[in-house]
This record gives C-alpha cells, sequence and structure tokens, in this order.
C-alpha cells in the first residue's frame, strides 16, 4: 500500500496539472488557416505546431513522375481529412494557447483550448493524429491515452 501513495499522488498531480491548464486565464489568438493536422497559422502570423500529437504529413507530388508508381503513392485523404478537422475546432474562434518552447523551425509548439476542451486531445480522440511518444511528457493529458 505504502508504494502505491506515490503513484496515486502523482496521478492526482497530472489530473489537477490538466484542468489548470484548460480554467486559467490563457492568451487568446485567432487563426487564419491551417496547414496540416498539427500545424495552424494565426491572423498574427504566428505558426504554432500543435504538443504532443502527430498528425498525418501532406505528401508532396514529384515534380516527375516515376513510370512504375503506385496510383495511391501520394494519397492525401487521411491528411485531408485531418486538416479538415482541425480548422473546424479552431477557425473562426478565440482559442486559447499555452505556450510550451519554440523548435527549429521557428514554429510555437503550444496546447491550444477551445471552450476549455484541449485541441490536440480532440484531434487524439477523433482519430485525427496519434500522441508523439517522443514529447508526450509535455502535456498531461496524454497519461489518460
Amino acid at each position: 500500500m505504502a508504494t502505491l501513495l506515490p503513484f496515486i499522488i502523482s496521478l492526482l498531480s497530472l489530473h489537477a496539472g490538466a484542468i489548470r491548464a484548460s480554467d486559467q486565464s490563457l492568451p487568446l489568438v485567432r487563426f487564419q488557416g491551417c496547414y496540416d493536422g498539427d500545424t495552424c497559422t494565426t491572423t498574427d502570423a504566428e505558426k504554432v505546431r500543435l504538443a504532443c500529437i502527430d498528425a498525418p504529413e501532406i505528401k508532396n507530388r514529384p515534380r516527375l513522375r516515376a513510370t512504375k508508381m503506385r496510383p495511391t503513392a501520394y494519397d492525401n485523404s487521411s491528411s485531408e481529412r485531418s486538416a479538415e478537422n482541425l480548422r473546424a475546432l479552431v477557425l473562426g474562434r478565440l482559442v486559447g494557447i499555452r505556450r510550451i518552447t519554440t523548435d527549429r523551425y521557428g514554429r510555437t509548439i503550444a496546447e491550444l483550448f477551445v471552450e476549455n476542451r484541449n485541441v490536440g486531445q480532440q484531434q487524439v480522440a477523433n482519430g485525427h493524429a496519434l500522441i508523439s511518444q517522443r514529447y508526450s511528457s509535455l502535456c498531461a493529458w496524454t497519461a489518460r491515452f
């Protein structure tokens, strides 16, 4: 029983941290567009990447097509659905932002909140993204998945 107590306390603190992150007074931003299922641009031209998730990447077509290319080699349907879902969640709304850090491309890594709901968590719950195991420690909600 004594060995379970620290584990229970740590779980409770993670849950409390997740509640505080969404309930606190966060800065608000508006988005002008989303490139894919985890990257958007604010109306102030700030590029924001959702923390702790990976969404399907948009595959670019090569300039010269290979002669034996499969017809589905550049199927972007899952990335387009992911991007559309993210657009539906954030465009035209005031979005709370919890900035965490900046990545090597200069994008802000952040958690986004709409009506006290974590946007990254919604992307994962809706099947449009996966939790990034490499960065999951940045977001308390990932422990529940």
